[in-house]
């Protein structure tokens, strides 16, 4: 039974990576080359390299990511280099096909550069959501995370993003074409996180007051939201306290202020972005999955 599980989950993740590879590839293909864009990325060399030696793009891509699949191989784990290879094939085999049977569109390039971006990231997150990536840049930063642990996954993506962004200006020859690019990074990470994260992404609020029951109390009856109550110490009065801590949605922040400055206008209150939230009210995970 556990073997008959694997091999579906196995089917449903390569079915899931070849549709958000598709939408990346009518993305690249419909959106980005034909406007000179060069969002980052081994794909954004590979359009730098289409431009300036006529190389398809999608080849070039497996090409530059061969020798990344080799040194990744060892060190990343096996499942993660075949998730990655096989996301990495298939988007590229579609960018060459997709470029030469759907219609480039070089209108407004504003547009395209929001599109593009928006179409690409909701194609990449399918990919990620089912434990792959598209390969470049990516395993590069987890290597070099690995070696040096203070350099971040997110800059090391973003700095060689922005060096190629560079590229791309001084190999179209004018500025528009890197500005246009960091709009289509923009709307695609933004869409990622959105698709990675969605309604689960929200706030976290402290609140520091003397009147820490009736608050939590509040917030739970009327915002049916949990609350807990931490202990705390003022570090310059030196009296204890106890501060609320509650995880909300978005729209329920200014209610949660309401809620506190109602009992006690001298709360103290604090406001965090929260990225995700597991838990009653928000996402479950099936630890199953």
């Amino acid at each position: 039974m556990k073997k008959a599980g694997k091999r579906t989950n196995s089917v449903v993740d390569a079915i899931v990576m070849a549709f958000g590879a598709a939408l990346f590839a009518a993305a690249t293909s419909v959106f980005i080359i034909p406007n000179d864009f060069a969002p980052g990325g081994v794909t954004g060399i590979a359009i730098i390299a289409n431009y300036l030696l006529n190389t398809p793009v999608g080849i070039g891509i497996v090409v530059m990511n061969i020798p990344l699949f080799i040194l990744g191989l060892r060190r990343l784990g096996v499942g993660f280099v075949v998730r990655t290879a096989f996301a990495t094939a298939a988007s590229s085999l579609l960018i060459d096909v997709f470029s030469m049977i759907l219609p480039a569109y070089t209108g407004n390039k504003m547009l395209a550069s929001i599109y593009g971006g928006v179409l690409g990231g909701m194609g990449l997150a399918l990919v990620i959501l089912r434990g792959g990536t598209t390969g470049g840049t990516d395993i590069i930063a987890r290597l070099m995370n690995r070696k040096f642990r203070h350099f971040s996954l997110g800059r090391v993506i973003f700095l060689f993003d922005l060096l190629i962004t560079l590229g791309a200006v001084l190999a179209f020859g004018y500025i528009e074409a890197g500005l246009y690019s960091i709009i289509t990074i923009f709307a695609s990470s933004r869409v990622i996180d959105a698709m990675l994260y969605g309604a689960d992404m929200g706030k976290s609020v402290m609140i520091v007051s003397k009147k820490s029951d009736e608050i939590s109390s509040a917030i739970v009856r009327e915002l049916e939201r949990g609350v807990t109550l931490l202990d705390a110490k003022g570090a310059y009065t030196g009296k204890k306290s106890e501060l609320i801590l509650c995880a909300v949605r978005n729209n329920e922040v200014s209610r949660v202020h309401k809620i506190a400055l109602a009992i006690d206008n001298e709360a103290f209150i604090i406001v965090t972005e929260a990225g995700e939230i597991i838990g009653e009210g928000f996402k479950s995970i099936d630890i199953k999955q």
